[in-house]
């Protein structure tokens, strides 16, 4: 035990002092707040730029005392030419000239020109295309003798409620009123099939390569005299693992701190941000921050208690299987690197399968093959934990874990059995057919 732990502190010492490992550590916490924070300091700048003042010069004569301003734009209707305003616009305190042409079928689409010396912005750009498409409606519905008020009455917002049926201990049927969370789990099922997917392939590529440099460099030799190839190999495992918790710890630490200390400095105004966001999505205010309160609402009644124990031992069982089979493989990689490609890439195939069939799992996570994929324990680590949110049935979540506990020892004794070979094998190429004969050698 006591040179089990030598290889695991050695194993973890080594990667988390070096320099690359702190610079990552460290700076991806602020790429990340950065990525968070920026966009909504940008709205927010964006969105208190000064008020556009607009001259207007209408050729249809629909607009007359009937364009509407915003605190983004500013209209104005004028009586003067078209190449006059062009050329005197900067001097009467405009920032543009907006041309409205005269259009003779109600049905025509109509194409309006800002003449300006800068770029419009988008927000801005969309704002008058809608104002100028509102007023021509307007107008259209009263030239045809419609009642307005009856015309926008026909329209209908309808929202889907969602009730669950159960049946209670009596056998009687029962309802219950919980919310369609389906968009908050299909987040949640991405999210954790793509964190265990990309730590499964950087973590396991990471103890590969330490495996192959042990033996390219023979330095495996002295250490075999040592301890126990099997020893050597979860010592390897064990302690990368801890650099990835390590990393992962830091990573969430950091990020909490940095949005924190974050807020404190920068004052950003949230109604600022309100206006600008219903602005540029055209909701109405509290039909925006009733949406996003019921989202935070959602994903705060999930069964955090029970999803993020199970993400754990997915990903812990997972990360034995594939950091087990990994070292197997850079142990039987030769002095020739690209002949074992092949393996790496046998190693690696069932999880690259599993990150493909995420979508049609999250998208139907009762089907069979859901069912099935999450019972394989060679997909499970990543597609159990996609199918967490939507709440699978019990058994299917036992049967998983136990096939998944039981093939993390089954594959980990069995890429001992090939790494005690393979790692003091040299000139030989290793194929699959030779993989299966180390299996069975006498120790």
């Amino acid at each position: 035990m006591d040179k089990l732990w030598l290889i695991i502190k050695r194993e973890y010492l080594t990667r988390v002092r070096k320099k690359s490992f702190i610079l990552i550590t460290l700076l991806s916490p602020l790429i990340m707040v950065a990525m968070i924070t920026l966009p909504a300091m940008l709205t927010v700048f964006a969105g208190s730029d000064k008020q556009k003042n607009i001259a207007v010069k209408d050729d249809s004569g629909i607009f007359v005392n009937n364009i509407k301003s915003s605190d983004r734009v500013n209209f104005t209707l004028e009586k003067e030419a078209l190449e006059d305003l062009k050329t005197s616009y900067k001097n009467k305190g405009y920032d543009g000239v907006l041309y409205i042409p005269s259009f003779d079928s109600p049905g025509q689409n109509l194409r309006i020109v800002y003449y300006s010396e800068g770029q419009l912005s988008l927000s801005a750009k969309d704002f008058i295309e809608r104002e100028v498409a509102d007023r021509i409606e307007d107008y259209k519905i009263a030239a045809s003798g419609y009642d307005e008020g009856v015309l926008k009455s026909f329209k209908t917002d309808v929202s889907l409620d969602q009730k669950e049926l159960a049946f209670d201990e009596n056998g009687h049927l029962t309802e219950s009123d919980k919310k369609n969370s389906a968009g908050v789990a299909t987040a949640i099922g991405f999210i954790s099939g793509f964190i265990i997917y990309i730590v499964l392939i950087f973590y396991g590529a990471m103890i590969m390569r330490s495996v192959m440099e042990e033996k390219t460099n023979r330095i495996v030799e002295v250490i075999i005299s040592s301890v126990k190839p099997m020893q050597l190999m979860m010592g390897k495992i064990i302690g990368v693992s801890g650099v990835g918790l390590t990393q992962m710890v830091t990573w969430i630490v950091l990020t909490v701190v940095l949005l924190g200390v974050g807020g404190m400095f920068v004052d950003i105004d949230p109604s600022a941000m309100q206006d600008s966001m219903n602005q540029m999505q055209q909701q109405p205010s509290n039909e925006a921050m009733a949406q996003l309160g019921d989202t935070l609402s959602l994903i705060r009644d999930q069964n955090w208690g029970y999803i993020i124990p199970v993400f754990l031992f997915y990903f812990l069982g997972g990360y034995f299987i594939y950091a087990s089979l990994f070292a197997a493989v850079g142990s039987a990689m030769g002095d020739d690197m690209g002949e074992g490609q092949s393996l790496s890439f046998v190693a690696m195939f069932p999880i690259i399968i599993s990150i493909m069939l995420i979508s049609p799992v999250v998208e139907s996570p009762a089907s069979p093959l859901a069912t099935w994929l999450s019972i394989i324990p060679l997909c499970s680590p990543v597609i159990m934990p996609a199918r967490i949110g939507f709440e699978p049935p019990l058994w299917e979540l036992i049967v998983s874990m136990v096939v998944l506990g039981l093939s993390a020892f089954f594959f980990v004794w069995l890429s001992g059995r090939i790494y005690r070979v393979g790692i003091l094998l040299y000139g030989k190429k290793a194929s699959l057919k030779e993989l299966g004969k180390w299996m069975f050698y006498k120790d």
